[in-house]
């Protein structure tokens, strides 16, 4: 191989190299951006939430802790393994515990216990979701199980009707999707602002 295509090589593989850059890098790119802006800007963005005065409060997309004080008057969401103090979006991780594991045991026995208390049911009774952390610690979903457990406790504390904070839930019981994938849920951070606004 002569120094002339030994140049002519290198000046192919470097003219290839800033275009693929151009195209993969540059254009690709902001044009995928683009399309999510253009067609699904909240999706895009976040799903973010927010109040009534225009703050964001949250993604619909990740779990978060409503305990602030006044614990009794929110709909609560699963337990959170995710960070030390739980729900932290840097740190998405389940347990990592099997189910014959002692300390998950522990753990569930105790969540069940201190749900049960709080919304004044039989231990039996409490839901799997309301005892156990997703896969990923910020699952921002509940069943409605969960949910229509905790409406005597969150009526009594805000002084409202169950038959009022009942009909919030089930405006937020969202269906499977397509009708037959997954299971029902409903959006405790969307619930909760509801909630604050109705009372």
């Amino acid at each position: 191989m002569t120094a002339r295509s030994s140049l002519r090589s290198a000046g192919v593989a470097v003219r290839l190299t800033l275009l693929a850059t151009v195209v993969l890098g540059i254009a690709y790119p902001l044009a995928v951006w683009g399309v999510g802006q253009a067609a699904f800007h909240d999706q895009a963005n976040g799903s973010m939430v927010e109040s009534s005065d225009g703050t964001v409060v949250g993604s619909s997309l990740i779990g978060q802790s409503f305990d602030g004080g006044h614990a009794d008057e929110w709909f609560q969401s699963r337990p959170s393994a995710a960070g030390e103090k739980g729900y932290d979006a840097g740190a998405s991780s389940g347990s990592n515990l099997g189910p014959t594991n002692p300390d998950l045991r522990k753990a569930v026995e105790e969540r069940r216990a201190a749900v049960a208390k709080a919304d004044g049911v039989s231990p039996a009774d409490v839901p799997a979701d309301a005892v156990t952390a997703s896969g990923s610690g910020l699952d921002p979903d509940i069943s409605p199980e969960y949910a229509q457990q905790q409406i005597a406790r969150v009526a009594a504390a805000r002084g409202m009707s169950t038959d009022a904070v009942r009909a919030l839930v089930d405006q937020h019981t969202e269906s499977r999707q397509l009708g037959f994938l997954g299971e029902p849920v409903v959006n405790v951070l969307e619930l909760n602002l509801a909630l604050a606004k109705a009372s």
